[in-house]
């Protein structure tokens, strides 16, 4: 529900919402140029009445002083019959320059006020911004509830591209937004006469005045007694009018000064509606708040980016919901399939399902998991594909599913398959897929197949599965379903080395560099000085399509693009498609690929210990992670391999960081050699040490083999028992991350 009303909102109010937000960015610059030519003197040093004497010698037909927000004094006066207004220098009452509102600015406010549509207008920009207030508040709430919680709010965030800008952006700029959308609501709201603004208390007139002859300005007492920096507004007595007097407005009230004595006559304080309303005015618009205004003008240029990236957000979920062929009623299907997903990447997948289970000769209802029905009298079967979002909770599209679970009659006829799709490197791995699960037998339905789980949406996975689904359905079952990749580049082979023939376990680790695009893009790279690869960074995923397949093989990079390289480390493996190819290579050879960003696997940022354990090829993104460690924080390697003499990866590496001070320790463990060991051996030998750097705060992260990650977390929950630590209570914290495989 708050995805669909966000979206919605968002895409209505899109166009609206970007005027409103340039004018705003651009108008926030009045205050802070007004304020850089302003002179302000300090609070008490100079009076109301002191300026004014200042001014009587410059401008004796003086009318009219007023002070802006932002400091400037602009006096109003008549010479020689023509009226003039100037800006004035308030520690002289010299005239600086002619005050003349810019045309362009008086156009820009209408625009921003009203779309130039004056009342219509107005009311348009209010629902404006009430709809940029409800984008601000769902916004908050998706992005906390994509990330896993207020907790993890800092955390690096996932997706597609427009789709992190949208939420990398939304978070930096949320509260500045919604500054702007609540005051500027609180605003059109009294524009309408909604709630008061506090302006309809005016002093009384002065019934009487003294009848002596007007005193000069800088004498009169209730002007001394008023600061230059409270002045909003002196208007003088007409000239010869006995019965004149000075209209005095200031930032406490507003009140009427006798013009020959100086009492003050009459004087109305602000009410707290006022003042309210003077300060939502200063917030939403910077005078008097120069450094707010720039920052909430910095916030409104996020606006066109924003609504930009979210309707191509919108655009790709919906471009990527296939459609079902076929899709008999709920209550005539033998056959149901409930499809629980945030991004519509899990819809692929049941398409693929559905259409073989109707090739099959079934009928096939394919629906949301929101959509579950109250009862299926004619289901045998029932299908739940389902993704979890966030930390383990529903995905948008199953929300709803536990609630109506608890109000749908169970068919005893028919009975239950639940696959889980996720990425094994969070904790929390298709948490919801379990839940259901559970669910589903809590409320007494069949389990006709155990819980099956689909890592990285593996093309090869969900093949197996559906051979398991064959005998439940009586007839051959292929599920073939690749989801579609993003576009490859093309990369030379630049420089390799070799090692582990002698242990049989060939391993190379691999550089490349970007293929010279050719064109204008190719042009404007080199013009630019660029490297033509593209961004990522050490632990991000490098998806390799090898010839004669469309399906990528996903390895960990051990580089960032601005290494001026792609470097990755792959074991040769017997019958591999993909690892065979890449053997193969020679210097200039090419390969097809694409980067697949894993901002989830690299070392927080700060000077708190780094503990790297690893084995085999998992030691590449850890050897990246040290390399780029240039500011020399601690930084601990435990590795494990076969032989040193054979397959001591990025040996020579390794050295050269100890000897600099980028790697503080190294524990090496080999396993083919005399008294051989393994990793978590080594990680055993050092508890102590390991113990005293995760009191300091230390984070663990570890790559290789899951056999290899099974063992170090068992040897780190004894090592880390006596500090009432676990390796769950780690990774809950985001000081222990993984990229097994």
């Amino acid at each position: 529900m708050v995805r669909q009303l966000h979206s919605l909102l968002g895409l209505l109010a899109a166009l609206l919402a970007m005027v409103l937000g340039l004018s705003g960015a651009v108008l926030s610059l009045d205050p802070v140029l007004e304020r850089l030519d302003a002179t302000v003197p300090a609070n008490g040093q100079i009076s109301v009445a002191t300026l004014a004497g200042r001014v009587a010698r410059h401008y004796p037909g003086a009318e009219q002083i007023q002070r802006t927000p932002s400091g400037s004094v602009i006096v109003y006066y008549s010479r020689n019959g023509q009226a003039g207004m100037d800006r004035v220098d308030p520690l002289t009452g010299q005239g600086l320059a002619a005050h003349s509102p810019s045309a362009f600015s008086r156009w820009l406010k209408s625009l921003h006020r009203s779309l130039l549509l004056d009342t219509p207008g107005r009311a348009v920009s209010g629902l404006t911004a009430l709809a940029m207030l409800v984008l601000c508040v769902s916004g908050a709430l998706l992005l906390v509830k994509r990330v896993g919680g207020w907790r993890h709010l800092a955390d690096p965030l996932r997706g597609g591209l427009n789709q992190r800008w949208h939420a990398q952006v939304g978070r930096v700029v949320v509260v500045g937004l919604l500054l702007s959308a609540l005051t500027g609501l609180y605003m059109s709201a009294a524009t309408f006469s909604f709630i008061s603004d506090g302006m309809q208390n005016e002093p009384d007139f002065p019934a009487r005045v003294s009848a002596g002859a007007p005193a000069s300005p800088a004498t009169l007492p209730a002007l001394l007694a008023t600061d230059l920096n409270d002045l909003r507004e002196l208007v003088y007595p007409a000239p010869n009018d006995p019965s004149g007097v000075y209209s005095l407005r200031t930032a406490q009230g507003d009140g009427y000064v006798d013009q020959a004595n100086g009492a003050l006559l009459s004087f109305q304080p602000h009410s707290g509606t006022r003042r309210t309303y003077e300060l939502i005015y200063q917030l939403h618009t910077g005078e008097g708040l120069w450094w707010l205004g720039l920052l909430l003008g910095l916030c409104a240029l996020s606006v066109p980016l924003m609504s930009t990236t979210g309707a191509l957000t919108w655009w790709q979920r919906r471009q990527s919901m296939p459609r079902m062929v076929e899709n008999s009623a709920a209550q005539s299907a033998d056959t149901i399939i409930l499809v629980g997903s945030e991004n519509n990447s899990t819809w692929g997948f049941a398409k693929a399902l559905h259409d073989a289970l109707r090739q099959a000769g079934l009928r096939v209802h394919t629906a949301a998991m929101n959509q579950l029905a109250s009862e299926y009298r004619q289901a045998q079967r029932l299908f739940i594909l389902t993704a979890t979002y966030g930390d383990g909770d529903a995905p948008s599209s199953a929300h709803q599913f536990m609630a109506r679970l608890a109000k749908t009659r169970v068919n005893p006829q028919a009975g239950f398959a639940v696959l889980g799709f996720g990425d094994r490197q969070f904790p929390q791995f298709c948490k919801f897929a379990k839940d259901t699960q559970a669910a589903l037998l809590a409320h007494g339905w069949r389990q006709l197949l155990s819980l099956d789980t689909i890592d990285r949406q593996s093309a090869q996975a969900f093949t197996r599965w559906g051979q398991a689904v064959a005998p439940l359905v009586g007839k051959e079952l292929t599920l073939a379903y690749t989801p579609p990749r993003p576009r490859t580049q093309s990369f030379a082979l630049m420089e390799r080395v070799d090692y582990g023939e002698a242990v049989q376990a060939p391993t190379s680790v691999l550089r490349f560099t970007a293929v010279a695009r050719t064109g204008i893009a190719g042009r404007l790279t080199r013009l630019m000085g660029g490297n033509g690869l593209p961004h990522f960074e050490v632990g991000d995923l490098v998806g390799i399509v090898p010839p004669g397949s469309a399906v990528a093989r996903f390895y960990s990079l051990a580089s960032k693009s601005s290494d001026g390289f792609l470097e990755i480390c792959v074991r040769k493996l017997q019958g591999g498609l993909c690892s065979e190819f890449l053997h193969g290579l020679q210097r200039g050879d090419r390969m097809e690929a694409f980067i697949q960003l894993h901002p989830d696997f690299r070392p927080a940022s700060g000077k708190a210990p780094v503990i790297l354990i690893g084995s085999g090829t998992g030691i590449g993104p850890l050897a990246g992670f040290i390399r780029n460690n240039t500011g020399k924080h601690p930084m601990y390697l435990y590795w494990g391999g076969r032989d040193p003499a054979s397959d001591f990866l990025y040996e020579p590496e390794l050295s050269e960081y100890l000897a600099d001070g980028r790697l503080t320790g190294l524990q090496a463990a080999f396993s083919r050699i005399k008294n051989g060991a393994y990793v978590h051996d080594r990680v055993l030998d050092d508890a102590a040490q390991l113990r005293q750097l995760m009191q300091s705060d230390a984070q663990i992260l570890v790559c290789g083999s899951r056999a290899m990650a099974k063992n170090i977390a068992q040897a780190l929950d004894d090592i880390l028992a006596p500090l009432n630590l676990t390796v769950q209570t780690l990774k809950t914290q985001g000081r222990y991350r993984e990229d097994v495989f």
